[in-house]
């Protein structure tokens, strides 16, 4: 059974002081969480091992993820980071794919599959990103777009591949503009996507994945958004820095 996720994406921010209070503040909450639930805090690198320590070994509750990952193992890659290094830091999850990203980096779907496939060879679970800009949205063929994400950056994966990775539908037109895809918009977008991975791979490996999203996700409106059937958790950007926002948050994954 797929878990039931809420991802904190800190991007850059938090001083280690700041950092350090924000996960201390939002493991007070473990408790009341069971097994169907996961918090996944996507940190700045610099903080990847002390939040890791915070967080501890065995916890059923929290992880940790980072933000990117190079497509590469090792080289001449200044500034880079590498899956092994990850891996070795215990790390768990990865997002890829941002749109922050694909638009400020231009990195591509065929750049993705990459980072994909480094990132499960040394077993770190993706949180792969996808989502339509407002023209596409406006044309109304943000179902063929994202289809294109899908096909060029996941669809190349094994059955047992696929069930590792984690989808983020990111309306990008819904990224820190304050906007937020409706119930409905979201239902759908969701619905869709998981009807494509029935048709890739099978129903068995459509119910195993769990597909977030992530546009403006807030206090008040995570639990609308978590309780379209198909809506499995966010992606939250600015409201995962303040704890009792995120907690609220955190609670509307138990419907």
């Amino acid at each position: 059974m797929r878990k039931f996720i809420a991802a904190a994406n800190w991007k850059m921010n938090c001083t280690k002081e700041q950092a350090k209070t924000l996960v201390e503040d939002l493991l007070a909450i473990s408790h009341t969480l069971d097994k169907r639930h996961l918090v996944v805090l996507a940190v700045p690198y610099p903080y990847l091992i002390m939040v890791k320590d915070l967080v501890g070994q065995n916890n059923d509750y929290f992880t940790v993820a980072a933000q990117n990952v190079h497509h590469k193992d090792h080289g001449a890659y200044t500034g880079e980071i590498s899956a092994a290094m990850l891996a070795s830091i215990g790390v768990e999850y990865v997002v890829i794919g941002h749109s922050e990203r694909r638009e400020q980096f231009g990195e591509s779907n065929e750049l993705l599959a990459q980072k994909i496939n480094i990132a499960l060879e040394y077993g770190l679970k993706p949180i792969f990103c996808c989502g339509e800009p407002l023209e596409v949205r406006e044309a109304g063929s943000q179902n063929e777009y994202v289809k294109k994400q899908l096909q060029e950056s996941l669809f190349h994966l094994s059955t047992e591949q696929m069930k590792n990775v984690v989808i983020a539908y990111e309306p990008i037109w819904a990224i820190g503009t304050g906007k937020t895809a409706s119930i409905e918009q979201a239902q759908d977008m969701h619905f869709h996507l998981r009807a494509m991975l029935i048709k890739q791979y099978d129903e068995n490996v459509a119910n195993s994945v769990s597909i977030l999203y992530g546009g403006s996700v807030k206090a008040d409106n995570a639990e609308a958004l978590f309780n379209c059937p198909s809506v499995d958790g966010g992606l939250v950007g600015g409201a995962s820095l303040i704890a009792a926002d995120f907690e609220k948050i955190i609670e509307g994954l138990k419907r």
